[in-house]
Formats: structure tokens, C-alpha cells, sequence
């Protein structure tokens, strides 16, 4: 699970939209104001994994081989200093919305693509936004992947 983990983040630390990528430990919980990240942020977590057994390789260890379908949970996060109401200067509107491109830039970076040589494709599950009173805006974005040989 860790190279997963690792792999998604250094996929993510490569888009030039993100000024932080890391794993999920916490950083929007109990800070306030003081974020131990930069936005927007992407963050990377493990939130569930189920395993089948798919055999022995004696050559292997443990020697019991397991299939793992996990759930990868990725929070995206930015700072929402303008409104986007109907009046608003379509400039600030662009800059509000922003959050919209970055998701879908996110997206279409992970939507089919494997993390490790043992796993399968990374494949979108789910879309839920996170309501805050702070001004952080923050959605999580949810995809399935297969994991062999665990």
C-alpha cells in the first residue's frame, strides 16, 4: 500500500495546479488557520481495502498470495476567498470556480492509470464535497484499485 500511496502522490506533485500533494494524516482537522499544507492541496489515503485469497507461491512471503481491492480516498482542497454570485466580476467568478479545473485536471490524470507494476487501473467510484465553516473548500474524490500479489 505504501508504493501506491507514494506513486499517486509524485503523480500528483507533478501538476502544476497543486501547490501541495501528501498524504492524507490530518492537515485540514483541528488547524484553524494554520494548514500545514499550501493550496490547493490534493491528499492521499488508503480508506479501505478488502482481500481474497488467490493462492500460494511458495517462492513468495508470506507464501498465502491475496488479491486487495482498495478504495483510494483523495481530498482536494483550496481556499475560497471570492464570491461567485451573479454580479460578480467574471474575473472573480473564473478564480472562484477554479476548484471545478482542478478537479477535473486531477481526473484525467489518475481516471485509468495503474500506480504499480502490481496493481490495476485507478477508476473513479465517487465525488462528495466536504462542507466547512473556515472557507476551505474541499471535495473528496473516491477511485477503486485492484492490488495482486499482497
Amino acid at each position: 500500500m505504501k508504493e501506491t500511496i507514494k506513486s499517486i502522490i509524485a503523480k500528483l506533485g507533478a501538476m502544476p495546479e497543486l501547490n501541495s500533494a501528501d498524504e492524507d494524516w490530518g492537515q485540514l482537522d483541528y488547524y484553524s488557520n494554520n494548514f500545514p499544507v499550501k493550496f490547493p492541496c490534493a491528499l492521499v489515503d488508503v480508506s479501505n481495502a478488502n482481500f481474497s485469497n488467490i493462492g500460494m507461491d511458495k517462492n513468495a512471503s508470506p507464501q498465502n498470495r491475496q488479491l486487495a481491492e482498495t478504495t483510494i480516498s483523495l481530498t482536494i482542497a483550496n481556499v475560497k476567498l471570492t464570491n461567485t454570485a451573479f454580479r460578480a466580476p467574471e474575473a472573480q467568478k473564473d478564480t472562484a470556480f477554479s476548484i471545478w479545473d482542478l478537479l477535473e485536471a486531477i481526473h484525467v490524470q489518475l481516471h485509468g492509470w495503474h500506480p504499480t507494476d502490481t496493481s490495476g487501473k485507478l477508476i473513479r467510484m465517487g465525488h462528495q464535497r466536504i462542507k466547512r465553516d473556515d472557507g476551505v473548500q474541499e471535495y473528496t474524490l473516491i477511485y477503486s484499485l485492484g492490488i495482486n500479489n499482497v
